[in-house]
C-alpha cells in the first residue's frame, strides 16, 4: 500500500468523466488500498480516484451513517439516485462543504437528503443501499468526482465567487498541484 500526492483543482483529470472499471482484478484492489490508505492520511471521509490522478470510476469512504451501512467502504462504476435538492440557500453552519482537492476550503452547499447508491465492490460483487443525511452528501460528493465536477462548481453565484478568489489567490487552478498526506501540512488541520 502507499499513499498518492493528491490532485488539486485545475488538474486535468479533476475535470473529465472518469473511465468505467473493466477488470477486477489484483491491479484494481492495490488501487483501492492505495486509495484507503491515502484517504486515511489525509483525515478525508471520503476518497475518488480522479483526486490521486487515476482516471476510473471508483471512490472510497470511510464515515460512520444511521444507514445500516458499513462505515468504510468501495464503490466501482457506481450510480446514483437523488432525492431532489431543495432551492432554498445552503445553511452556512450546517451545510459547509470541504473537499481534498479544494484543501483548506469550505462552502455551503445544498445537496440531496437522500440518495440510493447502486456499484460493485473491488471483487466485482454487487453493492447497493441507502443513504441518507451527510451520508448521502458525501455519496454525491464523490459520485461527482466520476462525472468530472467538484463540489465548488455547483456552489451557488455568491459562493462560486468566493470560491474563484480563493483558487486564483492559492495560485491553483492549473495543473501539476498536488499535496501529499502525511507529508504536507494538513490543509483543513487534523
Amino acid at each position: 500500500m502507499a499513499v498518492h500526492p493528491v490532485t488539486i483543482v485545475g488538474e486535468p483529470v479533476l475535470h473529465r468523466r472518469a473511465a468505467e472499471v473493466e477488470a477486477f482484478d489484483d491491479e484494481l484492489r492495490a488501487l483501492i488500498a492505495d486509495m484507503f490508505e491515502t484517504m486515511d492520511k489525509a483525515n478525508g471521509v471520503g476518497l475518488a480516484a480522479p483526486q490521486i490522478g487515476v482516471g476510473l470510476r471508483i471512490f472510497v469512504y470511510g464515515m460512520a451513517n444511521d444507514d445500516g451501512v458499513p462505515p468504510r467502504g468501495v464503490l466501482v462504476n457506481p450510480t446514483l439516485v437523488t432525492s431532489k435538492i431543495s432551492g432554498a440557500d445552503p445553511d452556512p453552519e450546517e451545510e459547509s462543504e470541504g473537499c481534498l482537492s479544494v484543501p483548506g476550503e469550505a462552502y455551503p452547499l445544498k445537496r440531496a437528503e437522500w440518495v440510493k447508491v447502486t456499484g460493485f465492490d473491488g471483487d466485482g460483487k454487487p453493492v447497493e443501499f441507502e443513504a441518507t443525511g451527510w451520508f448521502a452528501r458525501c455519496m454525491q460528493h464523490e459520485y461527482d468526482h466520476l462525472d468530472g465536477k467538484l463540489y465548488v462548481d455547483r456552489l451557488n453565484a455568491r459562493q462560486g465567487r468566493k470560491a474563484k478568489k480563493a483558487v486564483k489567490a492559492h495560485g491553483w487552478g492549473v495543473p501539476g498541484l498536488t499535496w501529499l498526506p502525511g507529508v504536507d501540512p494538513d490543509p483543513f488541520g487534523h
